[in-house]
């Protein structure tokens, strides 16, 4: 077992509340004129911020809504949403922030298996609220971020957010362990299932990989690609600013390399969170690299960081990028680079608080270093677990220890390198194959801007590696020489027998690839020699 150091421990029956810490605190310190948000060119400061969020729980507890009810958050990166999520926290309740990326439908099963009482929306998503107020029983109201139409033929109370007064209601009396949020997972198969986080866990992710890896501090800017509504996205955005009195960088449209580069313009951010897919878009449109002159490091996450991206990155922006992985239920990066190191290709070292290991298919720790094995880890941001999910809770938390579905290898040096998801392992010719490491070479080519890994079985019914590619502008993929390539770095099991090109990869919402979807597409086709 590899340690990062102690958890950080507080005293669980004493009175703590995540929203009086992240905001009240700052301004009874005298730090309310800090500009805790800008958003489209304006700022919002603490002692704003605070006001809202006051506004926001007196109008939740005006509705009717007592501790531990629900408000789902349907909400563009906008300072409406960090308002109302602190304001349901202040208040004892539960938000639930929801993608916006989903559909009707799938807001309305996810809205349901909630319970929640109340949705705040943002004016433009409005619309597909319609069916959720069909199917969602326990829902009574609707929370507009704008002017609402009202939703014809249904019983729910449609409000404006601006309609409520200002209070100053008292602090829930809310503990370490008391409910605080929930994020629903981004599940590949089934509904999306709810991971429950107590109010402990945002202080402590700010407190082990924020102030322990990123050093962040008051005079840091924060503009996260990664949303709100994303586990990834909330630290970025949210907690990690929040928590030290600096400003975050909310821009409430989809993102794009062009979209983001003139925010990083304009707000002059010092850390830059990314997936490694944005990382390569980011790079194929070649931006000047003083375009990056004001961040100190950038982050990545929601797949491996292949060691080429992180060196071209590098090269052209002169900062480091810090590769590293966390998840939904352990709520942030848990292993990461840091600011003094980066192991291109790895994800990094144990953040300090949290205990990683290695178990076999038998759950028995893998003590071996360079031994494939299911990565485990331990600390004090783990989710309480799933919702009404009893099964998948027992599966995946075990004994103080969330099982992530990842297989990793530790090298000697304790740096812990990405092999794939459990479902993900190719075995070609009997022998296990990473897709992260055919990938990694893959990339490498400078006609490739992205590629995915996938095993599929051929005539023989023998699994084969099969590569699926996406080219750089103005680059076009020559299989011929992207087989060469392959022949000259890596062992003739590993090469892939099929290279596709694709427009572009299948991803999920947080940026994984959906390997799942292109194994589903295959279609016999030429085998690459």
């Amino acid at each position: 077992m590899t340690s990062g150091g102690a958890p950080i421990a507080r005293d669980p029956e004493e009175h703590y509340n995540v929203a009086e810490w992240l905001v009240d605190r700052h301004v009874d310190g005298g730090r309310g004129g800090r500009v805790a948000i800008r958003f489209q060119g304006r700022s919002v400061t603490y002692s704003q911020l605070w006001s809202e969020v006051q506004r926001a729980q007196r109008a939740l507890a005006d509705m009717g809504l007592v501790p531990g009810d629900r408000i789902a958050i349907v909400a563009n990166d906008e300072p409406e949403f960090i308002a109302w999520f602190l304001g349901a926290q202040r208040g004892g309740f539960v938000p639930v922030p929801l993608s916006t990326m989903l559909t009707a439908r799938e807001l309305a099963l996810v809205i349901a298996d909630s319970r929640a009482a109340v949705v705040a929306v943002s004016v433009e998503h409005q619309h597909r609220l319609a069916l959720v107020a069909e199917t969602a029983p326990d829902l009574d109201h609707i929370i507009v971020f704008g002017r609402p139409e009202p939703l014809r033929g249904n019983r729910l109370s449609v409000f404006d957010a601006d309609d409520f007064g200002y209070a100053q209601p008292p602090v829930a009396d809310t503990t370490v362990r008391s409910q605080a949020f929930w994020l629903y997972s981004s599940g590949t198969t089934g509904l999306a299932k709810g991971v429950m986080h107590t109010h402990n866990n945002m202080q402590v992710t700010a407190e082990t990989y924020a102030a322990r890896v990123l050093e962040t501090t008051e005079d840091d800017r924060f503009f996260s690609i990664a949303k709100l509504f994303f586990a990834f996205g909330l630290g970025n955005s949210l907690t990690f600013p929040l928590a030290v009195g600096g400003t975050t960088i909310l821009d409430p449209r989809p993102a794009t390399p062009s979209g983001a580069l003139e925010t990083i313009g304009a707000e002059r951010p010092t850390l830059f969170f990314a997936s490694p897919g944005f990382i390569a878009g980011l790079l194929d449109v070649q931006p000047d690299p003083s375009a990056f002159e004001s961040v100190r490091a950038s982050v990545s996450a929601g797949e491996s960081l292949p060691a080429e991206l992180l060196q071209r990155f590098t090269g052209r922006f002169d900062h480091p990028i810090l590769d590293g992985i966390g998840s939904t239920e352990a709520l942030h990066t848990f292993i990461s680079n840091t600011l003094t190191h980066q192991e291109p290709g790895s994800s990094g070292v144990p953040v300090p608080g949290y205990d990683i290991e290695l178990r076999d298919e038998q759950n028995q720790v893998v003590d071996t270093v360079d031994t494939a094995g299911y990565l485990h880890v331990r600390g004090p941001s783990i989710a309480t677990g799933y919702w009404e999910r009893d099964e998948a809770t027992a599966a995946a938390f075990i004994g103080g220890w969330l099982r992530t579905g990842d297989v990793y290898q530790r090298s000697s040096n304790d740096y812990w390198t990405f092999l794939g998801r459990s479902s993900d392992m190719i075995k070609a010719g009997g022998i296990w194959v990473s897709p992260a490491e055919v990938e990694s070479v893959l990339v490498e080519h400078p006609d490739v801007l992205e590629a995915a890994v996938v095993g599929a079985r051929d005539n023989h019914g023998l699994e084969t590696t099969v590569a699926f590619v996406v080219a750089g502008s103005g680059h076009t993929i020559d299989q011929s020489r992207l087989v060469d390539h392959c022949r000259e770095r890596m062992a003739a099991f590993k090469r892939p027998r099929r290279i596709i090109e694709v427009p572009e990869l299948p991803k999920t919402a947080t940026g994984k690839i959906q390997r799942f979807a292109l194994r589903s597409g295959l279609r016999s086709g030429p085998a690459a020699r």
